[in-house]
């Protein structure tokens, strides 16, 4: 690019040199100083190199807005147990082993905390705007339309560039870094489960939902509240039963009743 820059600057030069030995015409067209040549040249050539180096627009680049996921998936951290049994059921499915690291959702136990703080269900939001998906520079994380808008990472498609890790909004991210294929993953609801016994996707089970002990993850169909983690992290608890007014044996009866 260098030698190609060189080449273009080298001709005007000449050209000037020689316009200030002769005298100029009028012939209606303005003349450029040396000064001005280079001002705008060096702003075409950076505007070069910023094309150069821009990321490749993907196909939900350039919207305003992106079809929603038609299921999410929710939790109650408050009533979780810590087993990370759907952890260990989400890297079988998707993995075909037992990796807490390759998991997709992720469960964080802060020891010096004390419930209901002492544990965390991470889970991907799937964004309305998901920036995952707006800033991959190849189109890997894609809004899959066949799959209900699920928005999923194809990992033939993804170089390991980490940028829809960096782009996620919320803290932990939630698409995961494979350390062994070094390239991104996220949830996908189950939709491409190769390991996975019964039919996963928008439309069938999740490893993670069957697995879960405490009933602690749901996958609704309704958008959670996008203004912080509550959306997504709720009470999935059905109501208590209502106590018994009194215990024990019933009481004597009086001589007046």
């Amino acid at each position: 690019m260098t030698a190609l820059t060189f080449k273009v600057m080298e001709v005007p030069f000449m050209t000037m040199a020689q316009d200030e030995k002769a005298t100029p015409e009028k012939t209606g067209k303005k003349n450029y100083s040396r000064r001005d040549f280079l001002t705008r040249g060096g702003a075409a050539v950076a505007g070069g190199a910023l094309a150069v180096y821009a990321p490749r627009k993907t196909a939900a680049q350039g919207k305003d807005e992106y079809p929603l996921s038609k299921k999410y998936l929710v939790c109650d951290s408050m009533y979780c147990a810590g087993c990370y049994g759907c952890m260990i059921a989400c890297s079988l499915v998707h993995e075909g082993e037992v990796s807490l690291s390759l998991s997709r959702i992720q469960v964080h136990r802060a020891v010096l905390k004390q419930y209901p703080a002492d544990i965390r269900i991470n889970t991907c939001r799937q964004c309305p705007e998901p920036l995952c998906v707006i800033n991959c520079p190849t189109g890997a994380c894609h809004i899959s339309e066949e799959n209900g808008n699920v928005r999923m990472i194809n990992a033939d498609d993804c170089v390991g560039c980490k940028t829809c890790i960096k782009s996620c909004p919320v803290t932990p991210h939630r698409p995961i870094w494979n350390h062994i294929t070094e390239k991104a993953m996220k949830c996908d609801l189950c939709t491409d489960t190769p390991f996975y016994n019964k039919k996963g996707g928008i439309n069938g089970s999740q490893a993670c939902v069957d697995a879960c002990v405490a009933n602690a993850l749901k996958v609704v169909s309704e958008l959670p509240d996008q203004t912080d983690t509550k959306g997504y992290d709720r009470n999935l608890q059905p109501p208590r039963k209502p106590m018994p007014k009194s215990f024990g044996a019933p009481k004597a009866k009086t001589n007046h009743e």
